[in-house]
């Protein structure tokens, strides 16, 4: 026998019109799979706990550390003590917050093989990555099953945020038909992020994930909003335009390019040499000078016309030219692909 859930907890959310009583209840209803527990991660995990939600699917490939504390405002040192997964420790410790919830923890890479299964039953897909292929990955699952999914992304002291109803609004492949070679854009690793802009950014992408959740689609925000917290600076751009006169080869053309694995880098543990490679997708070309002054003072750099060694604590990165790298160091993939997001940026 189902028993009702005690909405005493909610009693502001729900004096709040919009939601109201009525979708609290949608709210303990709900299903939502969150990729990536990290910075946006932990915050988007935590505000959709706190707000009823009743069932919270959390995916992430990578384990917590020191420095992760600055801005994943979900974990402490103690977790760290731990050696916990970010997923585990995030479901531990959400289920403290709210035991009236059902919070599953997945410690795995988000990647073709697996992406469809882990937002199975999902109402909302929400994006806590930090790189822009498994973005596209999840736009892929998105449209092809009419999931709705809110990005969000952060660097330095710069957000953006886009509520995604696929075939209804632009999606990433509207706006960004393809993702920028390796090296191209800079990441956490390479020009920090501010925490403050974090929060903002998880926040907003929070207040668009409870709209769909609760039925409110048409008081989504259709536009693509970007911060600059340092400044206070706040645009919203209209982005209706990218679908209505494109040919997005997702949405218009059907085509899930990254689902299919076709754009996907891929991992090869090499045998007897505790290395992985890393593949990206073909056609892809390395600013060598670009990163290399990018990496400075991340640890010991060097490069010439043929490749590029970045050396930092126990790892090694050897990049080719066209963007297939070596991580020595580990033979797990998982690490590997998180060591090449963080520092090479796909």
């Amino acid at each position: 026998m189902n028993v009702e859930p005690d909405l005493t907890r909610y009693s502001r959310q729900i004096l709040f019109g919009p939601i109201g009583a009525e979708g609290q209840r949608r709210l303990g209803q709900a299903h939502a799979t969150l990729i990536g527990c990290g910075a946006l991660g932990s915050v988007l995990a935590s505000t959709l706990i706190r707000a009823g939600v009743g069932h919270l699917r959390i995916v992430d490939r990578d384990f917590l550390e020191l420095d992760n504390l600055q801005r994943q405002i979900l974990f402490d040192e103690q977790d760290l003590a731990d050696n916990l997964p970010k997923a585990e420790a995030a479901a531990r410790k959400l289920r403290r917050i709210n035991s009236q919830v059902e919070v599953e923890p997945a410690v795995a890479d988000f990647n073709p093989s697996n992406a469809e299964w882990l937002c199975r039953d999902a109402g909302v897909l929400l994006d806590g990555t930090d790189n822009l292929e498994t973005r596209y990955l999840i736009n892929d699952v998105a449209v092809k099953h009419g999931i709705p999914w809110v990005y969000g992304a952060c660097i330095a002291a710069e957000g953006r945020v886009l509520p995604i109803l696929p075939r209804e609004t632009p999606c990433l492949r509207c706006l960004w038909e393809e993702p920028l070679p390796p090296g191209a854009l800079p990441t956490c690793e390479t020009v920090g992020v501010l925490g403050p802009v974090v929060n903002i950014v998880a926040s907003l992408q929070a207040v668009e994930a409870l709209k769909i959740l609760t039925g409110r689609r048409d008081d989504l925000n259709p536009k693509l909003v970007t911060i600059d917290a340092w400044t206070g600076r706040i645009r919203q751009i209209e982005v209706g335009a990218a679908m209505v006169g494109g040919q997005c080869p997702c949405c218009k053309l059907g085509r899930f390019d990254f689902l299919a694995g076709g754009k996907v880098s891929a991992t090869t543990a090499l045998c007897g040499r505790d290395a992985v490679q890393v593949l990206p997708p073909p056609g892809q070309r390395v600013d060598f000078a670009q990163l290399a002054a990018r990496l400075a003072g991340l640890g010991d750099v060097r490069y010439n016309a043929y490749l590029l060694r970045l050396r930092r604590g126990d790892y090694e990165i050897v990049l080719f030219p066209d963007g297939r790298a070596i991580i020595r160091g580990t033979s797990d993939p998982a690490v590997a692909r998180s060591i090449f997001s963080k520092y090479v940026g796909l």
